[in-house]
């Protein structure tokens, strides 16, 4: 599994997949910052990190859409599936990849908060006594980053799945795209819905309305556990589809 996830972590950076990535999600999380945070002149970051997850629509498929696909397009997913690993090893050495490039890059993107930090020191030194807390509120912050790592974590789960069933990498990526798009909509179109029972089962299945707690920063473990659970289903249905090839 380590050799997997070395091989795939490599990869992302022998080619310009990697590096477009990273310029673009860090171009993006910067602009976000200045347009909800900076430029509303704001120490709330909820705003942020709810229009950072809708970026996720474009920034996921990005790091899944090669995953399997290019092994099939490559004719080297046999010498996967023959190697003295399981289908296990094989699909969670791809997915840690991915997913330590995307936590490495949600982590860099906090530098965009010092610059509230900086200001909050400066506008609490003009102060000679104030009891409002004055800055970004560090838990709401914390909490935030945690629900996005494990959205993006569910996210990267799907496109994985999707990228193990086509050879195309263009098709997983617009496949991939349309499912997180989908499920990040449900909760814009939960709004206009009038019957009670259908709002209460699309909200039960929302991503972003599970998402609300943390930008309280409140930990909700029901929501933690909606997403671990949507990452845990998603690899499993891959693992599934490689013991099928693997043995059928």
């Amino acid at each position: 599994m380590f050799a997997i996830y070395k091989k795939e972590l490599r990869s992302y950076f022998i080619n310009a997949i990697g590096y477009v990535y990273v310029g673009v999600f860090l171009a993006a999380a910067a602009l976000l910052c200045c347009y909800t945070t900076l430029g509303s002149q704001s120490y709330s970051t909820g705003s942020y990190f709810t229009m950072l997850i809708f970026a996720f629509i474009i920034l996921i498929p990005l790091l899944t859409m090669k995953l399997f696909a290019e092994e099939k397009k490559l004719r080297t997913e046999q010498l996967l599936l023959t190697a003295p690993i399981t289908a296990w090893q094989m699909i969670l050495g791809k997915f840690l990849a991915a997913f330590t490039l995307f936590l490495g890059t949600v982590l860099v993107s906090c530098i965009n908060f010092f610059p509230l930090y900086s200001y909050a020191r400066a506008e609490r030194a003009g102060e000679e006594y104030s009891s409002i807390h004055i800055g970004p509120v560090t838990g709401e912050i914390v909490a935030c980053v945690i629900g996005v790592l494990l959205i993006g974590a569910a996210f990267i789960a799907i496109g994985l799945f999707v990228s193990s069933l086509t050879e195309n990498q263009l098709a997983a990526a617009v496949i991939t795209v349309s499912i997180i798009f989908v499920m990040l909509i449900l909760d814009v179109v939960n709004q206009y819905i009038d019957v009670y029972a259908i709002r209460a089962v699309i909200s039960w299945v929302c991503v972003m309305s599970r998402f609300g707690s943390f930008t309280s920063g409140i930990l909700d473990y029901t929501a933690i556990l909606y997403y671990l659970s949507i990452t845990g289903v998603f690899l499993l249905l891959t693992s599934r589809v490689y013991d099928k090839r693997r043995w059928g």
